[in-house]
């Protein structure tokens, strides 16, 4: 798709997952102005207020988030500053320059007790301070009034940072047993799948001649297909299996489990399955299944 001059993009959370997949997307559509932790101290909202009017960006990319699940539960207004209140300043500084302001929001704000796929319009019920503060932080940038776009996603992987993938990997290193849930089910999604959506997202608004009427709001994006932690696990093992690499762990070794056998600090919700029809047909896009997505990122995080 052709580009017009070419936006100013501000992004903040450039080193997590989602956010060093987005910079590296985005820069070849955008001149991005991309901020971490130590470029920025999220706990300073006036200086995040001032960084955005210096810059008066046409598009705002928030991949920041406190994701630390369990931790979330006894470090609660760490989790709701980051969350809920980070998002909120940005959406109202994006209203103030009319940037569109791009988030990321998760599985989390709901309960997971909802038979079949979750669609945007289903009515959140989180149980978790880290899906609580989440939600807040979705309902503080639809108060800012600002153009908005909000992705929901699940169950996030990518080559860079930690993330249940490596975790697998690396103990199949070290252990000849492993048990994993096999009662909580999702799609696991790439951050280079996110950044790519959020590429040819952006790239669409900036082209849009009367963007008034862009389809703003709350997406879900997720991989097609759904699996249980216990049969992602067995992939992740397989995989590494089919290429030769030597593991102490065989797939055949791991343990289906309950959630009830292993209890955490915070709930996680056992049907986290949401539905992306609407961002297929709204913007014309294709998801891979998570299988095709997910190897073409285990081939990069083996090979690392």
């Amino acid at each position: 798709m052709m580009i017009l001059q070419k936006p100013a993009v501000l992004l903040f959370g450039k080193n997590g997952q989602v956010g060093f997949e987005v910079q590296k997307t985005l820069s070849q559509f955008g001149l991005v102005h991309a901020f971490g932790r130590q470029d920025c101290d999220l706990s300073n909202l006036s200086r995040i207020r001032e960084i955005v009017r210096q810059l008066r960006p046409d598009i705002i990319v928030n991949a920041s988030a406190y994701t630390a699940v369990d931790k979330a539960e006894s470090e609660p207004q760490i989790a709701y500053l980051i969350n809920a209140s980070v998002p909120s300043v940005l959406a109202e500084e994006a209203a103030s320059v009319g940037a569109l302001f791009v988030h990321y929001s998760t599985d989390y704000v709901f309960d997971g007790m909802q038979p079949g796929w979750y669609l945007e319009d289903d009515v959140p019920n989180p149980q978790s301070v880290y899906g609580k503060s989440k939600l807040a932080g979705e309902s503080g940038i639809t108060a800012a009034g600002c153009r908005n776009l909000i992705f929901r996603t699940s169950w996030v992987f990518g080559a860079h940072g930690g993330n249940f993938a490596k975790t697998i990997l690396r103990l199949a290193k070290e252990r000849e047993s492993l048990s994993v849930i096999a009662d909580q089910y999702g799609a696991p999604t790439s951050a280079h799948l996110i950044a790519d959506v959020t590429a040819q997202v952006a790239i669409q608004y900036w082209n849009e001649v009367n963007r008034e009427s862009f389809p703003y709001g709350i997406y879900h994006l997720v991989a097609a297909g759904e699996t249980t932690w216990y049969d992602y696990a067995k992939y992740v093992i397989a995989y590494a299996e089919k290429i030769g690499i030597k593991l102490r762990l065989k797939s055949t070794a791991i343990e289906a489990i309950s959630s009830i056998d292993y209890p955490l600090p915070a709930p996680r919700p056992s049907n986290s399955k949401l539905d992306s029809e609407k961002l297929r047909k709204t913007f014309g896009l294709a998801l891979p299944d998570w299988h095709q997505d997910m190897a073409i990122v285990l081939g990069k995080i083996i090979t690392v």
